[in-house]
Protein backbone atom coordinates (compact mmCIF):
# COMPACT_ATOMS: atom_id res chain seq x y z
CA UNK A 1 0.00 0.00 0.00
CA UNK A 2 3.17 2.27 0.30
CA UNK A 3 1.98 3.74 -3.22
CA UNK A 4 -1.83 4.66 -1.82
CA UNK A 5 -3.04 7.83 -1.16
CA UNK A 6 -6.40 8.61 1.18
CA UNK A 7 -8.34 11.49 1.75
CA UNK A 8 -10.26 11.61 4.87
CA UNK A 9 -13.76 13.70 5.02
CA UNK A 10 -14.88 14.28 8.88
CA UNK A 11 -18.09 14.38 9.67
CA UNK A 12 -20.20 13.95 12.95
CA UNK A 13 -19.06 14.97 16.85
CA UNK A 14 -15.72 14.56 18.77
CA UNK A 15 -16.36 11.07 19.48
CA UNK A 16 -16.43 10.35 15.85
CA UNK A 17 -13.37 12.86 15.60
CA UNK A 18 -11.26 10.27 17.42
CA UNK A 19 -12.13 7.69 15.37
CA UNK A 20 -11.40 9.65 12.28
CA UNK A 21 -7.83 10.33 13.83
CA UNK A 22 -7.58 6.28 14.72
CA UNK A 23 -7.84 5.88 10.91
CA UNK A 24 -5.92 8.01 9.85
CA UNK A 25 -2.95 6.56 12.04
CA UNK A 26 -3.71 2.85 10.92
CA UNK A 27 -3.59 3.76 7.78
CA UNK A 28 -0.61 5.36 8.11
CA UNK A 29 1.22 2.41 9.39
CA UNK A 30 0.46 0.26 6.81
CA UNK A 31 2.22 2.60 4.12
CA UNK A 32 -0.32 4.74 2.57
CA UNK A 33 0.21 8.63 2.56
CA UNK A 34 -2.71 11.17 3.92
CA UNK A 35 -3.69 13.84 1.37
CA UNK A 36 -5.32 17.13 1.73
CA UNK A 37 -6.31 17.11 -2.03
CA UNK A 38 -9.47 14.88 -2.26
CA UNK A 39 -8.42 14.88 -5.84
CA UNK A 40 -4.76 13.27 -5.52
CA UNK A 41 -6.61 10.43 -3.41
CA UNK A 42 -6.54 6.71 -3.99
CA UNK A 43 -8.80 6.27 -1.63
CA UNK A 44 -11.47 8.71 0.07
CA UNK A 45 -12.88 7.69 3.43
CA UNK A 46 -16.26 9.57 4.19
CA UNK A 47 -16.30 8.95 8.18
CA UNK A 48 -19.92 10.23 8.56
CA UNK A 49 -22.40 11.18 11.11
CA UNK A 50 -25.58 9.08 11.40
CA UNK A 51 -27.49 10.68 14.59
CA UNK A 52 -30.52 13.14 13.07
CA UNK A 53 -31.36 13.53 9.71
CA UNK A 54 -29.61 16.60 8.68
CA UNK A 55 -26.23 14.92 9.93
CA UNK A 56 -27.15 11.72 7.61
CA UNK A 57 -28.27 13.63 4.70
CA UNK A 58 -24.81 16.03 4.93
CA UNK A 59 -22.83 12.80 4.80
CA UNK A 60 -24.68 10.94 2.04
CA UNK A 61 -24.18 14.38 -0.36
CA UNK A 62 -21.15 14.11 1.03
CA UNK A 63 -20.49 10.34 -0.56
CA UNK A 64 -22.28 11.28 -4.01
CA UNK A 65 -20.10 14.76 -4.64
CA UNK A 66 -17.53 12.37 -4.25
CA UNK A 67 -18.21 9.96 -6.49
CA UNK A 68 -19.40 12.36 -8.93
CA UNK A 69 -15.74 14.29 -9.14
CA UNK A 70 -13.52 11.55 -8.22
CA UNK A 71 -14.49 8.50 -10.39
CA UNK A 72 -10.85 7.11 -10.05
CA UNK A 73 -11.10 6.75 -6.45
CA UNK A 74 -12.07 4.18 -4.37
CA UNK A 75 -15.15 5.38 -2.00
CA UNK A 76 -15.47 4.09 1.58
CA UNK A 77 -18.35 4.79 3.73
CA UNK A 78 -17.13 4.63 7.62
CA UNK A 79 -18.56 6.16 10.82
CA UNK A 80 -22.28 6.21 12.23
CA UNK A 81 -24.33 6.04 9.42
CA UNK A 82 -21.99 3.65 7.95
CA UNK A 83 -22.88 1.50 11.12
CA UNK A 84 -26.14 2.09 11.13
CA UNK A 85 -27.57 1.59 7.88
CA UNK A 86 -24.54 -1.22 6.74
CA UNK A 87 -26.94 -3.57 5.70
CA UNK A 88 -29.44 -1.40 3.69
CA UNK A 89 -25.93 0.35 1.78
CA UNK A 90 -24.60 -3.07 1.34
CA UNK A 91 -27.37 -3.48 -1.52
CA UNK A 92 -28.93 -0.04 -2.09
CA UNK A 93 -25.70 1.96 -1.98
CA UNK A 94 -23.44 1.21 -5.03
CA UNK A 95 -21.91 4.47 -5.01
CA UNK A 96 -19.87 3.09 -2.14
CA UNK A 97 -16.90 1.20 -2.89
CA UNK A 98 -16.86 -0.18 1.12
CA UNK A 99 -18.71 0.09 3.99
CA UNK A 100 -16.96 0.30 7.36
CA UNK A 101 -18.63 0.22 10.71
CA UNK A 102 -17.42 1.90 13.63
CA UNK A 103 -17.29 -1.29 15.83
CA UNK A 104 -13.27 -2.40 15.72
CA UNK A 105 -11.59 0.09 13.86
CA UNK A 106 -8.46 -2.62 14.28
CA UNK A 107 -10.26 -4.06 10.94
CA UNK A 108 -9.63 -1.22 9.06
CA UNK A 109 -6.44 -2.42 7.67
CA UNK A 110 -7.78 -5.53 6.07
CA UNK A 111 -11.04 -3.48 4.58
CA UNK A 112 -8.67 -0.93 2.89
CA UNK A 113 -6.69 -4.29 1.33
CA UNK A 114 -9.57 -6.13 0.28
CA UNK A 115 -10.94 -2.97 -1.20
CA UNK A 116 -8.11 -2.40 -3.51
CA UNK A 117 -8.16 -6.30 -4.20
CA UNK A 118 -11.10 -5.45 -6.08
CA UNK A 119 -13.76 -6.85 -3.37
CA UNK A 120 -16.22 -4.37 -1.96
CA UNK A 121 -16.66 -5.14 1.69
CA UNK A 122 -18.96 -4.71 3.94
CA UNK A 123 -17.60 -4.93 7.60
CA UNK A 124 -19.88 -4.31 10.51
CA UNK A 125 -18.69 -6.34 13.59
CA UNK A 126 -20.28 -6.29 17.02
CA UNK A 127 -19.69 -3.23 19.37
CA UNK A 128 -17.05 -4.35 21.85
CA UNK A 129 -14.85 -2.48 24.35
CA UNK A 130 -13.51 1.25 23.03
CA UNK A 131 -11.66 1.69 20.48
CA UNK A 132 -8.02 3.65 21.30
CA UNK A 133 -4.69 3.41 20.18
CA UNK A 134 -1.84 5.72 19.08
CA UNK A 135 -2.81 8.42 16.57
CA UNK A 136 0.23 9.98 15.30
CA UNK A 137 -2.29 13.19 13.52
CA UNK A 138 -4.94 15.03 15.48
CA UNK A 139 -7.60 17.17 13.52
CA UNK A 140 -8.01 19.26 16.19
CA UNK A 141 -6.00 22.41 16.59
CA UNK A 142 -2.90 22.15 17.85
CA UNK A 143 -2.39 22.17 21.50
CA UNK A 144 -6.14 20.56 21.80
CA UNK A 145 -6.75 16.86 22.38
CA UNK A 146 -9.72 14.76 22.30
CA UNK A 147 -9.66 11.72 24.85
CA UNK A 148 -12.36 8.99 24.61
CA UNK A 149 -12.86 7.25 28.21
CA UNK A 150 -16.46 5.83 27.71
CA UNK A 151 -18.29 4.54 24.34
CA UNK A 152 -21.83 3.10 23.86
CA UNK A 153 -24.70 4.39 26.27
CA UNK A 154 -27.34 2.73 28.55
CA UNK A 155 -29.17 5.50 29.05
CA UNK A 156 -31.76 4.84 26.90
CA UNK A 157 -33.16 8.53 26.21
CA UNK A 158 -36.12 7.92 24.28
CA UNK A 159 -35.01 10.51 21.45
CA UNK A 160 -31.36 9.13 21.05
CA UNK A 161 -29.74 6.94 18.37
CA UNK A 162 -26.70 6.18 20.09
CA UNK A 163 -27.42 2.85 21.39
CA UNK A 164 -28.39 1.60 18.34
CA UNK A 165 -25.31 3.15 16.39
CA UNK A 166 -23.05 2.66 19.64
CA UNK A 167 -24.10 -0.21 21.63
CA UNK A 168 -24.17 -0.32 25.02
CA UNK A 169 -21.90 1.26 27.73
CA UNK A 170 -18.09 0.21 28.14
CA UNK A 171 -15.73 1.75 29.72
CA UNK A 172 -12.00 2.00 29.23
CA UNK A 173 -9.35 1.28 32.15
CA UNK A 174 -8.42 3.79 34.24
CA UNK A 175 -4.49 3.57 34.03
CA UNK A 176 -4.57 3.03 30.21
CA UNK A 177 -6.73 6.55 30.21
CA UNK A 178 -3.72 8.68 32.09
CA UNK A 179 -1.57 6.87 30.08
CA UNK A 180 -2.45 8.26 27.04
CA UNK A 181 -3.24 11.50 28.80
CA UNK A 182 0.65 11.67 29.83
CA UNK A 183 1.31 11.04 26.21
CA UNK A 184 -0.72 13.60 25.09
CA UNK A 185 0.98 16.16 27.10
CA UNK A 186 4.71 15.06 26.50
CA UNK A 187 3.86 15.66 22.86
CA UNK A 188 2.61 19.11 23.49
CA UNK A 189 -0.90 18.76 23.65
CA UNK A 190 -2.30 21.65 26.47
CA UNK A 191 -5.92 21.09 26.83
CA UNK A 192 -7.53 17.41 27.23
CA UNK A 193 -10.98 17.40 26.45
CA UNK A 194 -12.66 14.16 28.21
CA UNK A 195 -15.30 13.27 26.42
CA UNK A 196 -17.99 10.13 26.17
CA UNK A 197 -21.80 9.80 25.86
CA UNK A 198 -22.16 10.20 29.22
CA UNK A 199 -19.08 10.82 31.52
CA UNK A 200 -21.02 10.64 34.83
CA UNK A 201 -21.77 6.87 33.93
CA UNK A 202 -17.97 6.10 33.64
CA UNK A 203 -16.90 2.96 34.84
CA UNK A 204 -20.79 1.55 34.86
CA UNK A 205 -21.24 -0.45 31.69
CA UNK A 206 -22.37 -3.99 32.48
CA UNK A 207 -19.37 -5.06 32.20
CA UNK A 208 -16.88 -2.74 33.64
CA UNK A 209 -14.16 -2.62 36.09
CA UNK A 210 -12.02 0.20 35.26
CA UNK A 211 -9.94 -0.07 38.28
CA UNK A 212 -9.55 -3.83 38.19
CA UNK A 213 -10.69 -4.45 41.68
CA UNK A 214 -13.85 -6.80 40.83
CA UNK A 215 -16.27 -3.47 41.24
CA UNK A 216 -19.19 -3.14 39.08
CA UNK A 217 -21.57 0.13 39.35
CA UNK A 218 -24.35 -1.36 36.47
CA UNK A 219 -27.33 -1.62 39.23
CA UNK A 220 -26.66 1.39 41.20
CA UNK A 221 -26.62 3.55 38.49
CA UNK A 222 -29.60 1.91 35.71
CA UNK A 223 -30.98 -0.24 38.02
CA UNK A 224 -31.41 1.23 41.60
CA UNK A 225 -31.44 5.05 41.34
CA UNK A 226 -34.81 6.50 40.74
CA UNK A 227 -34.10 10.59 41.06
CA UNK A 228 -31.00 11.98 40.00
CA UNK A 229 -27.64 11.27 41.73
CA UNK A 230 -27.09 15.04 43.59
CA UNK A 231 -30.82 14.58 45.08
CA UNK A 232 -29.78 10.90 46.36
CA UNK A 233 -26.77 11.38 49.41
CA UNK A 234 -27.28 7.00 49.26
CA UNK A 235 -26.30 6.59 45.87
CA UNK A 236 -23.66 3.55 45.46
CA UNK A 237 -23.42 3.58 49.20
CA UNK A 238 -22.39 7.07 49.47
CA UNK A 239 -19.25 5.34 47.85
CA UNK A 240 -16.91 8.11 45.89
CA UNK A 241 -17.75 8.11 42.21
CA UNK A 242 -15.92 6.62 39.90
CA UNK A 243 -15.48 9.29 37.92
CA UNK A 244 -14.59 11.78 40.17
CA UNK A 245 -11.70 8.29 41.37
CA UNK A 246 -10.63 8.60 38.04
CA UNK A 247 -9.89 12.27 37.82
CA UNK A 248 -7.92 12.07 41.11
CA UNK A 249 -6.03 10.01 38.91
CA UNK A 250 -5.78 12.06 36.59
CA UNK A 251 -4.49 14.77 38.97
CA UNK A 252 -1.37 13.31 40.03
CA UNK A 253 0.11 13.77 36.35
CA UNK A 254 2.72 16.74 36.05
CA UNK A 255 2.84 19.68 33.92
CA UNK A 256 0.81 22.23 32.70
CA UNK A 257 -2.01 21.66 30.81
CA UNK A 258 -5.87 21.80 31.03
CA UNK A 259 -8.49 19.20 31.16
CA UNK A 260 -11.68 19.98 30.30
CA UNK A 261 -14.88 17.07 30.76
CA UNK A 262 -17.58 17.27 28.07
CA UNK A 263 -21.63 15.50 28.42
CA UNK A 264 -22.57 14.79 31.67
CA UNK A 265 -26.05 13.41 31.70
CA UNK A 266 -27.81 15.98 34.15
CA UNK A 267 -29.16 12.96 36.01
CA UNK A 268 -26.23 11.45 36.72
CA UNK A 269 -23.83 14.41 37.79
CA UNK A 270 -22.05 13.33 41.28
CA UNK A 271 -21.45 16.21 43.07
CA UNK A 272 -18.35 14.57 44.45
CA UNK A 273 -16.54 15.53 41.43
CA UNK A 274 -16.64 19.20 42.24
CA UNK A 275 -14.41 18.76 45.33
CA UNK A 276 -11.77 16.86 43.46
CA UNK A 277 -11.57 19.65 40.69
CA UNK A 278 -11.23 22.50 43.26
CA UNK A 279 -8.39 20.89 44.22
CA UNK A 280 -6.71 21.04 41.08
CA UNK A 281 -7.05 24.14 38.47
CA UNK A 282 -5.95 22.54 35.56
CA UNK A 283 -9.38 21.04 35.93
CA UNK A 284 -11.77 23.38 34.14
CA UNK A 285 -14.93 24.82 35.80
CA UNK A 286 -16.34 24.09 32.91
CA UNK A 287 -19.38 21.88 32.92
CA UNK A 288 -21.40 20.87 29.56
CA UNK A 289 -24.97 19.26 30.69
CA UNK A 290 -27.51 18.49 27.87
CA UNK A 291 -30.97 19.07 29.93
CA UNK A 292 -32.96 19.33 26.64
CA UNK A 293 -36.11 20.20 28.32
CA UNK A 294 -37.68 22.31 31.72
CA UNK A 295 -40.78 21.04 31.77
CA UNK A 296 -41.24 17.74 34.03
CA UNK A 297 -43.68 15.93 31.83
CA UNK A 298 -41.26 16.13 28.93
CA UNK A 299 -38.23 15.16 30.97
CA UNK A 300 -40.28 12.39 31.77
CA UNK A 301 -41.29 11.07 28.64
CA UNK A 302 -37.23 11.51 27.39
CA UNK A 303 -37.03 8.47 29.92
CA UNK A 304 -35.03 11.12 32.60
CA UNK A 305 -35.43 11.14 36.27
CA UNK A 306 -35.07 15.01 36.92
CA UNK A 307 -36.96 18.04 37.14
CA UNK A 308 -36.97 21.74 36.62
CA UNK A 309 -36.09 21.79 40.29
CA UNK A 310 -33.76 19.18 40.46
CA UNK A 311 -32.07 20.64 37.30
CA UNK A 312 -31.76 24.07 38.74
CA UNK A 313 -30.24 22.78 42.13
CA UNK A 314 -28.14 20.96 40.25
CA UNK A 315 -26.62 24.27 38.72
CA UNK A 316 -27.09 26.08 42.08
CA UNK A 317 -24.73 22.98 43.44
CA UNK A 318 -22.09 23.85 40.85
CA UNK A 319 -21.96 28.03 41.01
CA UNK A 320 -21.69 27.54 45.29
CA UNK A 321 -18.82 25.83 44.41
CA UNK A 322 -17.33 27.69 41.13
CA UNK A 323 -19.01 30.94 41.10
CA UNK A 324 -17.83 31.32 37.30
CA UNK A 325 -18.23 28.53 36.20
CA UNK A 326 -19.38 28.05 32.85
CA UNK A 327 -22.33 26.10 32.17
CA UNK A 328 -23.14 24.68 28.59
CA UNK A 329 -26.59 22.70 27.54
CA UNK A 330 -28.61 21.72 24.53
CA UNK A 331 -32.56 21.89 24.33
CA UNK A 332 -34.87 19.40 22.20
CA UNK A 333 -37.86 21.65 21.38
CA UNK A 334 -41.28 20.02 19.17
CA UNK A 335 -40.27 16.83 21.11
CA UNK A 336 -43.53 14.57 20.83
CA UNK A 337 -45.76 15.85 23.72
CA UNK A 338 -44.34 19.15 24.04
CA UNK A 339 -47.47 21.70 24.49
CA UNK A 340 -47.16 25.19 24.57
CA UNK A 341 -46.70 25.19 28.30
CA UNK A 342 -43.90 22.50 28.28
CA UNK A 343 -42.57 24.87 25.75
CA UNK A 344 -42.60 28.08 27.82
CA UNK A 345 -41.28 25.94 30.93
CA UNK A 346 -38.30 25.44 29.35
CA UNK A 347 -37.93 29.11 28.45
CA UNK A 348 -38.66 29.67 32.01
CA UNK A 349 -36.03 26.91 32.94
CA UNK A 350 -33.30 28.36 30.70
CA UNK A 351 -34.14 32.13 31.84
CA UNK A 352 -33.71 30.86 35.63
CA UNK A 353 -29.96 28.41 34.78
CA UNK A 354 -28.54 31.30 32.79
CA UNK A 355 -26.20 29.06 30.88
CA UNK A 356 -24.17 30.97 28.89
CA UNK A 357 -23.88 28.61 26.10
CA UNK A 358 -26.82 26.71 24.59
CA UNK A 359 -27.49 24.80 21.63
CA UNK A 360 -30.90 24.54 20.62
CA UNK A 361 -32.61 21.74 18.14
CA UNK A 362 -36.04 20.88 16.58
CA UNK A 363 -36.47 17.26 17.51
CA UNK A 364 -35.70 14.60 14.65
CA UNK A 365 -37.35 11.72 14.52
CA UNK A 366 -34.95 8.61 14.48
CA UNK A 367 -36.50 4.98 13.50
CA UNK A 368 -35.64 2.59 16.21
CA UNK A 369 -35.97 5.02 18.83
CA UNK A 370 -38.81 5.07 21.61
CA UNK A 371 -40.34 8.58 20.60
CA UNK A 372 -40.57 7.52 16.97
CA UNK A 373 -43.58 5.30 18.07
CA UNK A 374 -45.08 8.06 20.45
CA UNK A 375 -48.16 10.00 20.09
CA UNK A 376 -48.08 13.51 20.19
CA UNK A 377 -46.56 15.13 16.97
CA UNK A 378 -45.33 18.81 16.95
CA UNK A 379 -45.44 20.39 13.80
CA UNK A 380 -41.76 21.22 12.07
CA UNK A 381 -42.49 24.83 11.83
CA UNK A 382 -43.62 25.04 15.48
CA UNK A 383 -40.37 22.96 16.71
CA UNK A 384 -38.30 25.15 14.20
CA UNK A 385 -40.29 28.47 15.65
CA UNK A 386 -39.46 27.48 19.61
CA UNK A 387 -36.00 26.50 19.07
CA UNK A 388 -35.55 30.10 17.69
CA UNK A 389 -36.92 31.25 20.33
CA UNK A 390 -34.14 29.90 22.71
CA UNK A 391 -31.60 30.97 20.65
CA UNK A 392 -32.45 34.33 20.97
CA UNK A 393 -32.66 34.24 24.80
CA UNK A 394 -29.87 32.43 24.89
CA UNK A 395 -27.62 34.80 22.53
CA UNK A 396 -28.88 37.63 24.98
CA UNK A 397 -27.52 35.74 27.97
CA UNK A 398 -24.50 35.10 26.26
CA UNK A 399 -23.79 38.27 25.17
CA UNK A 400 -24.13 39.78 28.91
CA UNK A 401 -22.03 36.85 30.41
CA UNK A 402 -19.34 37.48 28.40
CA UNK A 403 -19.15 40.93 29.18
CA UNK A 404 -19.05 40.16 32.85
CA UNK A 405 -15.84 39.00 31.80
CA UNK A 406 -14.18 41.91 30.31
CA UNK A 407 -11.33 43.50 31.86
CA UNK A 408 -9.83 40.27 33.04
CA UNK A 409 -7.33 38.79 31.92
CA UNK A 410 -7.10 34.92 31.09
CA UNK A 411 -4.91 32.38 29.82
CA UNK A 412 -6.27 31.59 26.34
CA UNK A 413 -4.82 28.97 23.66
CA UNK A 414 -3.92 29.84 20.08
CA UNK A 415 -5.35 28.33 17.49
CA UNK A 416 -4.55 30.00 14.35
CA UNK A 417 -3.22 33.38 13.17
CA UNK A 418 -6.04 35.08 10.89
CA UNK A 419 -3.75 37.98 9.59
CA UNK A 420 -1.28 38.68 7.39
CA UNK A 421 1.64 40.05 8.80
CA UNK A 422 2.71 42.07 5.90
CA UNK A 423 -0.69 44.01 5.75
CA UNK A 424 -0.49 45.82 8.97
CA UNK A 425 1.31 46.21 12.46
CA UNK A 426 -1.21 44.70 14.36
CA UNK A 427 -1.25 40.97 14.62
CA UNK A 428 -4.50 39.07 14.83
CA UNK A 429 -4.60 35.69 16.41
CA UNK A 430 -7.97 33.12 17.28
CA UNK A 431 -7.50 31.45 20.44
CA UNK A 432 -9.85 30.16 23.18
CA UNK A 433 -10.36 30.49 26.93
CA UNK A 434 -11.38 28.11 29.76
CA UNK A 435 -14.70 28.99 29.22
CA UNK A 436 -14.77 27.76 25.55
CA UNK A 437 -14.88 24.49 24.50
CA UNK A 438 -13.41 23.45 20.96
CA UNK A 439 -15.15 23.76 18.14
CA UNK A 440 -18.99 24.92 19.68
CA UNK A 441 -18.58 28.10 21.69
CA UNK A 442 -17.13 31.48 20.99
CA UNK A 443 -13.15 32.39 20.69
CA UNK A 444 -10.96 34.87 21.89
CA UNK A 445 -10.03 37.50 19.32
CA UNK A 446 -6.08 38.17 20.45
CA UNK A 447 -4.29 41.63 19.36
CA UNK A 448 -0.18 41.97 19.17
CA UNK A 449 1.87 43.91 18.35
CA UNK A 450 4.21 43.07 15.44
CA UNK A 451 6.75 45.26 16.08
CA UNK A 452 7.07 43.18 19.41
CA UNK A 453 9.17 40.50 18.56
CA UNK A 454 8.91 38.64 22.45
CA UNK A 455 4.62 38.85 21.36
CA UNK A 456 5.31 37.69 17.68
CA UNK A 457 7.28 34.59 18.92
CA UNK A 458 4.99 33.70 22.00
CA UNK A 459 1.43 33.91 19.74
CA UNK A 460 1.75 30.50 17.75
CA UNK A 461 -0.72 27.68 17.33
CA UNK A 462 -0.15 25.71 20.49
CA UNK A 463 0.81 27.96 22.44
CA UNK A 464 -0.77 29.46 25.75
CA UNK A 465 -0.91 33.32 26.40
CA UNK A 466 -2.21 35.72 28.55
CA UNK A 467 -4.67 37.77 27.18
CA UNK A 468 -6.47 41.48 28.89
CA UNK A 469 -10.38 41.04 27.41
CA UNK A 470 -11.24 44.87 26.47
CA UNK A 471 -14.46 44.05 24.89
CA UNK A 472 -16.99 41.34 23.68
CA UNK A 473 -19.58 40.63 20.61
CA UNK A 474 -22.35 38.57 21.39
CA UNK A 475 -20.23 35.42 20.91
CA UNK A 476 -16.38 36.41 21.56
CA UNK A 477 -13.89 38.75 23.57
CA UNK A 478 -11.43 40.74 22.12
CA UNK A 479 -8.34 41.41 24.11
CA UNK A 480 -4.78 41.81 23.89
CA UNK A 481 -1.69 39.82 24.48
CA UNK A 482 0.10 40.91 27.64
CA UNK A 483 2.43 37.98 28.23
CA UNK A 484 3.57 34.73 29.09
Amino acid sequence: MTDKTFFLDQHGCAKNQVDGELIISRLSSMGMKRTEDASEADLIIINSCGFIESAKKESLDALMDARDAYPHAKILLAGCLAERYADVFKTELPEADGIFGNGDLSLIENTVSSLFNGERPVVRPPQKGVCCGDRNFLLSFKGSAFVKITEGCDNRCTFCAIPIIRGALRSRNADEIVSEIESLVAKGIHEINLIGQDLAAYGCGADDDVFCRGENWYDSMYHHLSKPVIEDPSFAGGKQSLLAELVSKISLLKGNFWVRLLYIHPDHFNPDILSVMKKDPRFLPYFDIPFQSGDDGVIRLMNRKGSFDSYVNLIKAIRAEFPESCIRTTFLTGFPGETEEAAEKTVKFLQTIQSDWSGCFPYSREEGTPADKMKGRVPRKVAEKRASLLESIQSEITANRLKSRVGKEYEVLIEEIVQNPEETDEGLAIGRAWFEAPEVDGNVVVRYDLDDADAVSAVIPGALVKVRALASSAVDIDGEYVGL
